[in-house]
Formats: C-alpha cells, structure tokens, sequence
C-alpha cells in the first residue's frame, strides 16, 4: 500500500532541489522563455505535492476512502508527464515534448476531480 505522505515529501523535497537550481545553476544559462518554463514546473510540481501529502492525510484517517488512492496516483502521474515535460524542455528536449504536457495536465485535474468525487459522501 503506498504511503502518499512519503511519497509527497520526497515530491517536495525534489521541488525545492529543482527550485533552487532553477534559482542559481540556471538563470545564466537559459533563455527567459525556458526559466518561465521551470518556474511553471517548480509551482505546479509543489502544489500537486502539498496535494499528496493531503491525501495521505485523508487516508489516514479514512482508509477506505474509495477512489483516495486513484486520486493520489494520478496526482503523481500528472507530476512527473507535466512537471517533467517543462523539466526536460528547459533542459534541452526537443519542442515537441510540449505537446506531452497537456496529458499531466488532464491526470491532475482528474486527481483532483476524482478525490472531490471520493469525497462527496464523507460529508
């Protein structure tokens, strides 16, 4: 059973490692364009994170949580296609990856989507 608080810290701990070398290994070497490109990768990578650790949370103290755990991996799955698509374009990738990041993108709104669902009947 995986422990998405484990899995949100190490998240954030790579967020704020890729944060800081976006901050000072790369601002000299990269175009404006590719520096947005991190940043938007740095803030979604935390966000999504600070999520997981949230649903870890939830599963704590709701084990059973129907749909916790689908929430959760595609939470993680749209981390690593969406913040790893910007990554790897800012670092040299060819364009066409952007046409990938779209995908991490619909895996997190249905994380999101999938844990408000999850959640309807706790209330």
């Amino acid at each position: 059973m995986p422990n998405f608080i484990s899995i949100a810290s190490l998240n954030l701990l790579l967020a704020v490692t890729l944060g800081a070398f976006g901050a000072h290994g790369l601002k000299a070497r990269v175009s404006a364009e590719q520096l947005a490109w991190w940043h938007t990768a740095v803030q979604y990578h935390f966000w999504h994170a600070l999520g997981l650790f949230g649903i870890g949370l939830l599963l704590l103290s709701q084990p059973a949580l129907n749909g916790g755990r689908t929430a959760g991996w595609l939470l993680q799955a749209g981390i690593v296609i969406f913040c790893g698509t910007l990554y790897a374009m800012t670092l040299g990738a060819p364009r066409w990856f952007g046409a990938i990041t779209p995908i991490g993108g619909l895996l997190m709104m249905a994380g999101w989507a999938t844990l408000a669902w999850a959640t309807v009947k706790l209330g």
